[in-house]
């Protein structure tokens, strides 16, 4: 049986008090008395009434109290990898704070169309999936805020990556090394592989191929070579794909004197391995990550890496969009000396 929509006119009449004293009990509750408001409200649940409709009320005031990050990729991945739950609870502090809601949407969704009237604005975390949604913000009404990666005309939130992995990697090359790299979506593939001569995926907004420039960078200024052959993408941070990688890399003949891994993740499970096989670090093998992820700290040998702080990079990007700020904010990074170089 199909129920009529009460209508907050209806229930007005219902209850017998006007629709102004019903939006009061609702909405503005410093306007009743609190036995007046008491009285109504209870009224109302027991006839079925929860409250003038939500969607109307968005339209009608233009704001809706809800901020959508938009994650690069699926949000499954993506809430169980570390630094992105960090950022992820970093933008959270920020709008807790001001009484705003937050609504994760997928990198890899079709479009934002279908959220865009409903939210106050949009924070996008990493260069999402589909990369049609890179345009749809750059036209959007809303505030928009980018983090690690630039949407001209857009306000945004980077460190440098490209210079970060320059200098982690600059800090574990000798002369004469053996140098692999365990890259992180370099190209596009579902499988853990070395690139060879693959087209780089994304390699104008991916951080995945500022730090590879870095790497590279620093290879070459220290005296040293690598070819493709020696570059490994995994697709992504996870340790399963990382195990694979860790695996073949170190099969290899002759093995690499120096491993530069893209994130803690990688770096610290390419670490069990090297350990379970008794290849002592760092004197027989270095290790670099990226990140600087708790677990890094907490490993032993301490893990050598670029450490970023990931909430503090969620809290600047929030408040960024609440104060509708336009500029861009490159945030410093920390060399983690470790001991695993």
């Amino acid at each position: 049986m199909k129920k009529n929509k009460l209508t907050l006119k209806g229930v007005a009449d219902i209850i017998g008090v006007s629709t102004a004293t019903i939006s009061n009990a609702f909405n503005r509750p410093d306007q009743l008395s609190a036995k007046k408001r008491e009285e109504i409200l209870k009224k109302c649940e027991k006839i079925g009434y929860h409250g003038p409709n939500k969607a109307a009320q968005i339209l009608r005031k233009g704001e809706s109290g809800i901020v959508a990050l938009i994650l690069a990729d699926n949000i499954e991945y993506m809430v169980s990898d570390p630094v992105a739950s960090t950022f992820i609870k970093g933008v959270s502090r920020v709008l807790q704070k001001q009484n705003k809601h937050l609504l994760l949407f997928s990198g890899n969704e079709g479009s934002i169309r279908d959220v865009s009237d409903f939210v106050d604005g949009f924070i996008c975390y990493g260069a999402p999936q589909n990369t049609a949604l890179a345009q749809e913000l750059k036209s959007a009404v809303k505030p928009v805020v980018t983090v690690d990666f630039d949407i001209e005309g857009l306000p945004s939130v980077n460190i440098d990556n490209e210079q970060a992995a320059f200098d982690i990697a600059s800090k574990a090359l000798g002369y004469d090394e053996r140098v692999a790299i365990l890259g992180l979506k370099l190209i596009d593939s579902p499988t853990t592989c070395r690139i060879y001569d693959s087209p780089l995926f994304g390699a104008e907004s991916s951080i995945a191929q500022r730090r590879l420039q870095g790497y590279l960078k620093a290879i070459e200024q220290t005296g040293n070579h690598i070819t493709n052959d020696w570059i490994w993408h995994i697709p992504e941070s996870q340790s399963a794909y990382a195990r694979q990688a860790a695996s073949e890399v170190l099969n290899c003949e002759p093995r690499p004197t120096t491993i530069l891994c893209m994130s803690d993740i990688i770096a610290l499970e390419l670490l069990q391995c090297a350990m379970a096989k008794g290849i002592e670090v760092p004197a027989s093998l270095k290790i670099t990550g990226f990140d600087g992820i708790d677990e890094a700290a907490r490993t032993r040998p301490n893990l050598s890496t670029v450490c970023q702080s990931s909430i503090a990079k969620g809290e600047l990007a929030a408040t960024k969009l609440l104060e509708n700020a336009s500029e861009n904010t490159v945030m410093s990074y920390d060399i983690i000396s470790g001991e695993t170089v």
